[in-house]
């Protein structure tokens, strides 16, 4: 295990390899950035500059209001995603955290959400830009700074 004050940054990746449905425009060339600019504007920074180098996507922020409306299991909720996911043990600990999704879908979280239903080219796209953050990330001299 990496002790927390070793801890850069978590780059939680969920559920990237489809699309929301509920997304209201047809654009599929987009993720879901949840919390990066939470503790670090610096993260914040990093993810959007390896998106315009390497993928174009549209990074899509609507969920860091957790208030913002999702629908899920026949009902419409608070989303609550950057409390709610595997990162938050990290932001707990002040450890900067992105969470990349895709949103919901009506597999979500349902033994339904079989692997022919992926997209995989928009999947390769998605992942690339997470490696591209990372890599930058980890080929810095030092820590990304902790601003909030």
């Amino acid at each position: 295990m990496v002790p927390l004050d070793q801890t850069m940054v978590c780059l939680n990746i969920d559920m990237i390899g489809r699309t929301d449905p509920n997304r209201g425009i047809r654009n599929t060339n987009y993720i879901y950035i949840i919390g990066s600019d939470i503790l670090s504007n610096e993260l914040h920074e990093v993810n959007k500059k390896a998106n315009e180098d390497f993928v174009n996507l549209e990074l899509d922020y609507r969920y860091n209001d957790p208030t913002y409306p999702v629908f899920e299991s026949g009902r419409t909720i608070e989303n609550q995603y950057y409390y709610r996911s595997d990162h938050y043990h990290f932001v707990k600990n002040n450890i900067p955290s992105i969470f990349f999704f895709s949103g919901t879908h009506v597999d979500y979280h349902e033994p339904t959400d079989t692997a022919e239903k992926i997209l995989y080219n928009l999947f390769k796209k998605r992942t690339k830009l997470i490696f591209h953050t990372a890599w930058d990330l980890a080929n810095r001299d030092k820590k990304i700074t902790l601003n909030k």
